[in-house]
């Protein structure tokens, strides 16, 4: 297993998860907020030109793709990519990979196997385990992500999962979960806002059968998803209810909670303003 505790990327306890890149306008504002990092979803292309232009913008942000896809993102150009990154920005850019939803790639045989090729291949390249992390659900994607990587970004989970995730992997490697919020304290907008985002993952089996491990019935991971499935991966209430749950991330094992805001693009900011105090985030001037 590789030596994480002198690779333990350090992102502070809260970074911000993106489905795409944002402007560099707002990622300073989300700087100023004290986010430690902006995690940019959406299977970003291997050229990560969107990367620089944020860290010009920043002063200490950290960039992490959350996730890049092994099928649609060649590791050369991917290694290509980090190098440059890291050259200019030395130490503010973490590369996520994943293999994504076998439901969306037609030659996704093997996913284990395709995935430990695609590690060689940025060790051929020198990307170091320490700046990359691997999206893991399940045992066996988690241990590779102790021992290939610094650590895992688990998505669409729960701190119960992140408990287990935290006993499979071991204390010494970095674990970052997503988890998604929406500030309102009317609980039937709040799960119709996460239903419109968490029903696509009730068609993917990947997502399905790690909310089975995690005792959620085959009734309730249905479409459109239970109640209580819906609020246990969609958090909402009051910035403080809020911050109440992702905090349950961190005191059961997680390093960093990556934060998604549901909604309008325009609720991004001013949700991570109000959930900024109750997480003790330090504003920057």
């Amino acid at each position: 297993m590789t030596d994480a505790v002198s690779l333990k990327p350090d992102l502070g306890r809260y970074g911000v998860w993106t489905f795409g890149p944002v402007s560099p306008e707002t990622a300073v504002e989300i700087e100023k907020l004290g986010y430690g990092a902006l995690w940019v979803g959406g299977s970003p292309a291997a050229d990560l030109e969107f990367v620089e232009p944020i860290l010009a913008a920043t002063d200490s942000l950290q960039v992490a793709t959350g996730i890049i896809n092994i099928w649609t993102a060649p590791a050369d150009e991917v290694a290509d990519s980090y190098h440059r990154i890291e050259k200019a920005y030395p130490g503010r850019f973490l590369l996520g990979i994943g293999v994504g939803h076998p439901e969306n790639t037609e030659e996704y045989t093997k996913p284990l196997d395709a995935l430990v090729s695609y590690l060689d291949a940025l060790d051929a390249k020198t990307v170091p385990t320490s700046r990359r992390v691997i999206a893991a659900l399940g045992p066996k994607v988690l241990q590779l992500s102790a021992q290939r990587s610094a650590g895992a970004h688990p998505y669409l989970t729960t701190p119960e999962h992140t408990a287990s995730a935290r006993g499979t992997i071991g204390n010494t490697v970095f674990l970052a979960p997503e988890h998604k919020v929406v500030l309102t304290r009317d609980a039937e907008q709040a799960r119709a806002l996460g239903r419109q985002t968490v029903d696509f993952y009730l068609g993917l089996s990947n997502y399905v059968n790690n909310w089975r491990r995690l005792g959620f019935t085959a009734e309730e991971v249905a479409r459109p998803g239970a109640d209580r499935l819906i609020d246990a991966v969609v958090a909402h209430g009051t910035p403080d209810d809020i911050a109440a749950r992702l905090t349950e991330h961190l005191e059961l094992g997680a390093d960093h909670v990556t934060i998604q805001v549901l909604g309008d693009p325009e609720d991004l900011l001013p949700t991570l303003a109000d959930l900024a105090g109750p997480l003790g985030l330090t504003a920057r001037s």
